[in-house]
């Protein structure tokens, strides 16, 4: 792309718009697992899900997608050293088998090996086509461009879940399917109209040489060590090797030896393990650990809210919203299989008829699975109508099973994955105005105010109890979602900003460092609150209060850092422009 020296916008080059498409595709298929993924990873066997713990669960989500967007750095290099193209190629080669095995596969170690495949297919990707809207686009039209680009991932993240919603209601293996052809469609643009961009230089260092930049832009060896060991004994906690207060001793303890070890080592030395810790670039560091914080508090939309709205959310009020489109539309937004609601019934019947006991709110959390969210009272009334019945029959009659059937139908719910696709439609409609207006502001202050907005709506859910209703869940979606127009783009465009263009694809790939960790603290807190504070303790607004307090902790945070740069300047930039 030419310099611009009158300072007017530039028109986008193709290579935008293929990007564009591919990024479309991708996140439909990433999206159409993900926006599930916590549902299905805690539904029963017997239902189509594999059954793991909300500790299972948990690890899965904060370790793989932790590797997700900490490998970018790594791959974002090669990129920089191979080319784009041939990236783009291997991603969707790794990504398009592995998306049709995660369906195929049950237990929890098999479905960690796969999961890593897609992780890594996916690392492939994230920094490739980051760094070619970043070379498509200049300072003057930079804002615009990634808001664009922004609008076509929250497409993808749109329909991903509405079709993955109607492809659940054939079965589970349809999901991962659909996942694996979004992907396999990506080989048709970037074999037929994808070329490296023109301002791409390819580096003539050794791939060694290449690794050791890539591992340099922040800190040292020894810096890497450092927090490799850190955060690796706080997976142990994450997936129950130790438990939390033996990992933080561990950290603790950890960090003292590397405190006496830098003390110790001498300022300069051949050899890395007797050097002090370095940190390459303190600023971009910092800039980075405050940004995981809002990826933690973001992600808990997908990890955390499909399942409170399952569990504690009564979305009647929607339903009958809905409802005045026909019952088509209910049918489609809040599908029952209503076979599976006659099972229940007649196996709770038949535990009634053995004289079991039946613990009613045990009993509710259970019939969520199936899409009815009966309250406490209502189900109590129902379990001893049966109970009346199972003293003087041995069975239900097929009038009975269908008029307890229709009672439950009364509770059916909205798939929680359409009203999480809430925040994408919003995003759709509203990224581009949004960014036009933001374009009047610093990158912090915007990331600011979206951290603020977060808050407010994990506030606002903290409000409602142990049930909610579906308006107020919708309110708090659309909130979520205005925090991230404000805040995911402007944090991609001060990272543009930043780096120096020949190593564009290099830093959004450490970008990705704070989603990654963001990722991992995201996926330890939601395992852990949800089980201990929503489920165990029946008080989701501790929960939900835990996450608005970190919100605003990275809002203050990030205002300190605009202080201090702004006093001090941030050199990186001062040197690369």
């Amino acid at each position: 792309m030419k310099n611009n020296n009158t300072g007017q916008r530039e028109t986008f080059g193709s290579l935008f718009y293929v990007a564009n498409l591919m990024e479309i595709f991708e996140r439909l298929a990433w999206y159409g697992f993900f926006a599930v993924s916590s549902i299905y990873m805690t539904t029963p066997v017997s239902q189509g899900g594999v059954g793991f713990s909300d500790a299972e669960r948990g690890a899965i989500q904060g370790i793989i997608p932790f590797f997700l967007y900490l490998l970018p750095v790594i791959t974002g290099a090669l990129g920089d050293k191979f080319g784009y193209r041939r990236m783009f190629i291997l991603s969707f080669c790794i990504m398009t088998p592995s998306y049709f095995l995660l369906g195929q596969v049950t237990s929890f170690s098999l479905f960690f090996i796969v999961m890593s495949f897609v992780a890594f297919g996916a690392a492939c990707f994230k920094p490739i086509v980051v760094g070619t809207i970043a070379h498509s686009t200049n300072d003057q039209n930079r804002g615009l461009g990634f808001g664009i680009f922004y609008t076509m991932v929250n497409i993808g993240g749109f329909l991903g879940p509405l079709i993955a919603g109607a492809m659940r209601a054939i079965s589970w293996d349809a999901v991962f399917m659909m996942s694996a052809f979004w992907i396999a469609i990506n080989f048709i643009p970037v074999l037929l109209f994808y070329r490296d961009p023109a301002t791409l230089k390819s580096s003539s260092n050794s791939l060694k040489q290449v690794l050791k930049e890539a591992q340099t832009v922040l800190g040292n060896s020894r810096f890497a060590l450092l927090m490799f060991v850190a955060i690796a004994l706080l997976m142990a906690a994450g997936v129950g090797w130790l438990s939390y207060s033996q990992s933080f001793v561990g950290i603790g303890i950890w960090l003292v030896l590397n405190l006496v070890w830098h003390l110790l080592a001498k300022q300069s030395s051949p050899r890395w393990w007797q050097q002090k810790i370095v940190i390459s670039n303190g600023k971009f560091t910092v800039y980075i650990l405050i940004l995981s914080l809002f990826w933690t508090v973001y992600n808990q939309l997908f990890y955390t809210l499909p399942l409170f709205i399952r569990d504690f959310v009564d979305t009647r009020d929607l339903v009958a919203l809905i409802g005045v489109f026909g019952s088509g539309a209910v049918e489609f937004f809040a599908y029952v299989d209503q076979s599976a609601l006659k099972e229940a019934l007649i196996q709770l019947f038949s535990s009634l008829s053995a004289d079991q006991s039946v613990d009613i709110a045990a009993l509710r959390l259970e019939w969520v699975h199936l899409k009815v969210n009966v309250p406490v009272e209502q189900l109590a009334d129902m379990v001893s109508q049966l109970k009346v019945l199972a003293l003087t029959q041995s069975s239900l009659t097929d009038a009975q099973l269908l008029g307890f059937t229709q009672t439950l139908l009364v509770f059916r719910q909205i798939n929680p994955e359409y009203l999480i696709n809430l925040d994408f439609a919003a995003i759709v409609v509203l990224q581009i105005a949004v960014s036009y207006f933001c374009q009047r502001f610093k990158p912090i202050t915007i990331l600011s105010v979206g951290l603020v907005i977060i808050a407010c709506a994990f506030l606002l859910l903290g409000q409602g109890g142990t049930m909610i209703s579906g308006a107020v869940v919708t309110m708090v979606i659309l909130l979520i979602a205005m925090g991230e127009m404000f805040t995911s783009p402007k944090s991609q465009e001060y990272v543009a900003f930043i780096a120096p263009r020949e190593q564009s694809a290099l830093y959004m790939g450490y970008y990705f460092v704070s989603m990654a960790l963001g990722f991992l603290f995201a996926g330890f807190l939601s395992g852990w609150s949800y089980s201990e504070l929503a489920l165990k303790a029946q008080k989701p607004q501790l929960m939900w209060g835990m996450f608005a307090l970190i919100a605003l902790i990275a809002c203050v945070l990030m205002l300190a850092f605009r202080a201090y740069t702004t006093k001090h300047g941030y050199k990186l930039a001062q040197q690369s422009h």
